[in-house]
C-alpha cells in the first residue's frame, strides 16, 4: 500500500505548478498547511485510472496532502464509507474545497448522509458545519434523499441562517437554492417560502441568504419562462 500512496504522490507532483499553489488561498479562499499546487483537473486525471478502492482512499486521506485527500474521494468506494469514517473525515476537514469535494463526488452516495446532515448542522466549527449545508445542497442536486427529508432541510437552514461565518453562510445558502431547484412543486414552494422569511429578517446574514436565494429563483424561473 505506501508504494501505491507513493505512485500516487508521485503522479501528483508531476503536475505541481507553483503558480497554483501561490493562488490557492489569495484567489480561492483555500488554506492547507500541505500542498502541492495541482489543479483540479490534473487531480482528476490521476485519480481516474484507480478506479474504486477504500482502502487505498484511507490511506491517502492519511498522507495529509490536500491533493492526495481529493484523490481519495474520488477512488473511495461508497459502499464501504461507514459512519465512523465520515466523522474522522469531517474531524479533519480544514477548507471548503476539500469539504465540498468530498461532498459532492463521494458522501451523497452514501446511505448514512442524511443523518450526518442533521447531526452535523449544529456544530460550532466552521468547516464541520460547512459539511452539513454543502452535503444537504449535493443530496439536493443528486437526488440523494426523499421530499421529507429536504423538508427537514430548510427548518435546519433557517435555524443557520444567521451563522455570519463566510463558509457557513455559503454553505446555508448553496442549500437553499438547491432545494429550490428540485422538480417537486412543494419543495419549490417551501425553499421559496423559506427565503422570503429570511430575506424579511432583522438579521443581516439570514436576509442575505434570502435575497440572495430569492434572485436565484427568480432567474431560474424567466429562464424557464423563455425555454417554454
Amino acid at each position: 500500500m505506501e508504494a501505491r500512496v507513493q505512485a500516487v504522490l508521485a503522479a501528483l507532483r508531476v503536475h505541481a505548478s507553483a503558480k497554483t499553489l501561490a493562488e490557492m488561498g489569495p484567489r480561492y479562499g483555500i488554506v492547507v498547511d500541505k500542498a502541492m499546487g495541482v489543479p483540479m483537473a490534473k487531480m482528476q486525471a490521476v485519480a481516474g485510472p484507480l478506479g474504486r478502492d477504500a482502502a487505498l482512499a484511507q490511506a491517502l486521506w492519511d498522507t495529509g496532502w490536500y491533493e492526495a485527500r481529493m484523490v481519495a474521494c474520488m477512488v473511495d468506494d461508497p459502499a464501504m464509507v461507514t459512519p465512523e469514517r465520515m466523522e474522522a473525515w469531517r474531524a479533519d476537514f480544514d477548507n471548503w474545497g476539500i469539504v465540498d469535494t468530498v461532498c459532492f463526488k463521494l458522501w451523497d452516495q452514501v446511505p448514512h448522509a442524511p443523518a450526518k446532515v442533521e447531526a452535523w448542522a449544529s456544530l460550532n466549527d466552521e468547516f464541520g458545519r460547512r459539511a452539513a449545508f454543502a452535503l444537504l445542497a449535493c443530496l439536493a442536486l443528486h437526488g440523494g434523499a426523499d421530499e421529507a427529508f429536504f423538508i427537514r432541510g430548510l427548518a435546519l437552514i433557517e435555524g443557520a441562517a444567521t451563522d455570519e461565518r463566510n463558509f457557513v453562510k455559503k454553505g446555508v445558502n448553496w442549500a437553499l437554492r438547491a432545494i429550490g431547484g428540485k422538480k417537486s412543486p412543494a419543495l419549490r414552494a417551501a425553499a421559496r417560502d423559506t427565503a422570503a422569511r429570511l430575506a424579511a429578517a432583522m438579521d443581516k446574514t439570514a436576509r442575505w441568504n434570502g435575497r440572495d436565494a430569492l434572485r436565484a429563483f427568480a432567474k431560474a424561473d424567466a429562464a424557464k419562462g423563455k425555454a417554454a
